[in-house]
């Protein structure tokens, strides 16, 4: 499973070092307010969409590097980023309920980017925000998680399940002996694996986990 290797406040700092730019530099050369600069190189905030673009273009770097993703830096070449990993701009999700559709207004709660290689064309994706501890042997509580919507998984595939008509969970996935098996990733011992017959209790795989970035 790929995930961000660096954080944007880190790229952040590596590209004003490798560009010979101050923060002052910046702020004046993108317009970009110094106080907002400052805010994330302490990491204390994170650009949006438009702001992620003009600084990525200001210091000639890759917006998708600039992310914190384990991408080329190289934009001497490309100009703004690299053909075959663009940014996409993927919705967030904070819950998936029955009774509403996947992508209602009610469901989403921001947009954040996922390079262009974790997309696959005749594929929908969003991102969900993990709540709880019962995958953190993966990712954390606040964390989001790269969706590809799809209605079926493979064993032992990480997958977004709606049980029962309820909030969606983020398990491991195991279908056996006309069973669903779904498994937590925890250092939490209170939770434990969860078993169902398809046959007594809706089952409904909402999709593949296929990525994930720490809080935004």
């Amino acid at each position: 499973m790929d995930n961000l290797i660096d954080t944007f406040a880190n790229r952040l700092s590596k590209a004003l070092l490798l560009r010979n730019m101050k923060p002052i530099e910046l702020a004046e050369k993108s317009g970009i307010d110094k106080g907002k600069i400052s805010s994330y190189v302490n990491g204390r905030y994170k650009a949006n969409q438009n702001t992620l673009y003009v600084l990525a273009t200001t210091l000639n770097v890759s917006p998708v590097w600039l992310l914190g993703y384990d991408v080329p830096i190289n934009n001497e070449e490309s100009n703004i980023f690299p053909i075959t990993d663009k940014p996409i701009s993927v919705p967030i999700l904070g819950k998936i309920s029955a009774g509403l559709p996947l992508l209602a207004t009610e469901n989403i709660e921001g947009y954040e980017f996922a390079p262009s290689s974790y997309i696959k064309e005749g594929f929908d994706y969003f991102y969900l925000r993990v709540n709880g501890d019962s995958m953190n042997l993966k990712f954390s509580d606040g964390d989001i998680v790269l969706v590809q919507k799809q209605d079926d998984l493979e064993n032992d595939e990480i997958g977004v399940i709606l049980v029962d008509g309820m909030d969606a969970t983020v398990k491991k996935y195991k279908y056996e002996n006309s069973l669903v098996i779904l498994s937590p990733m925890s250092t939490n011992s209170e939770h434990v694996v969860q078993i169902y017959n398809p046959k007594d209790i809706s089952i409904k795989i909402v999709g593949k986990v296929v990525s994930y970035q720490g809080k935004i």
